[in-house]
């Protein structure tokens, strides 16, 4: 019996196999070493796939080991060319600390930071960013943060021209329990120094991460070059995650860290 041959030698379990068929329909059949000896062989076997009509044909291995591809004509006419790839495997999914794991996050009666230290404070999330972000994402994290019941000041801390960065942070995190900053292309523009956002990123009891930067629009060299402090902390990302998903996470922590009225 006439066959074409595909080796693929070692595959784990799930792995996927497409097939691409030109001219006719052919039995395809993925088989393990054992079986694809049995199926040389005459003798009875088993296999994944079947008669295919049409292409591309996507089979997937049912257990770790070497595994063949046989392409042949039984009881059918004409000729068949073919192809056949192993897909790629999706990459490991991304694992991010949970902020959870930054107590100092949080912090329910002010953050000692400058001589408003103690205020109890009125909101629960400050936003501290550039205008040009304010569409794209502040004013959609803040909308999902407020529907979840939380409470969010933003519009007070958009970065202008002549702000001091240091000053609108240290009072945001001084009347909220929950500090943000949106670092993108446009906030580096905006002029700040690397010393003003080091000094605040860092300035916490026993060197404690106190504010969440949000990246956006921006590489991790971009924020090294930028602020090489700030690209080691704790982070989130809007190319990894949805503003939904950083807002259920934030209310979530929030909300379980809220001081009993």
């Amino acid at each position: 019996m006439e066959f074409t041959k595909y080796d693929f030698g070692q595959l784990e379990k799930g792995r996927i196999v497409e097939i691409t068929l030109q001219g006719s329909a052919a039995n395809v059949q993925l088989m393990d070493s054992s079986n694809f000896n049995n199926y040389k062989n005459g003798r009875r076997y088993r296999y994944v796939g079947g008669l295919a009509k049409q292409s591309p044909i996507r089979l997937a291995t049912t257990h770790s080991g070497h595994w063949y591809l046989a392409i042949d004509m039984r009881g059918l006419v004409g000729r068949v060319r073919s192809s056949a790839r192993v897909l790629p495997q999706a990459l490991p999914t991304i694992k991010q600390r949970p902020l959870s794991e930054i107590p100092s996050l949080v912090h329910n009666t002010g953050f000692i930071l400058n001589e408003d230290a103690g205020i109890e404070p009125q909101y629960d999330v400050f936003i501290s960013h550039a205008s040009e972000d304010k569409d794209e994402v502040v004013r959609p994290l803040a909308n999902a943060l407020i529907n979840k019941g939380v409470s969010v000041w933003y519009d007070e801390f958009e970065l202008r021209i002549g702000d001091s960065l240091r000053r609108k942070i240290d009072k945001g995190l001084a009347n909220s329990r929950f500090g943000i900053v949106v670092v993108s292309r446009d906030f580096i523009k905006k002029g700040w120094t690397n010393y003003e956002l080091d000094g605040i990123i860092t300035k916490a009891v026993s060197g404690e991460q106190i504010v969440l930067p949000i990246w956006h629009n921006i590489t991790k060299r971009e924020v090294i070059d930028y602020s090489p402090s700030l690209a080691d902390k704790l982070a989130r990302n809007t190319a990894v995650d949805t503003i939904e998903e950083i807002a259920n996470e934030i209310s979530t922590l929030i909300l379980e860290n809220k001081n009993p009225v």
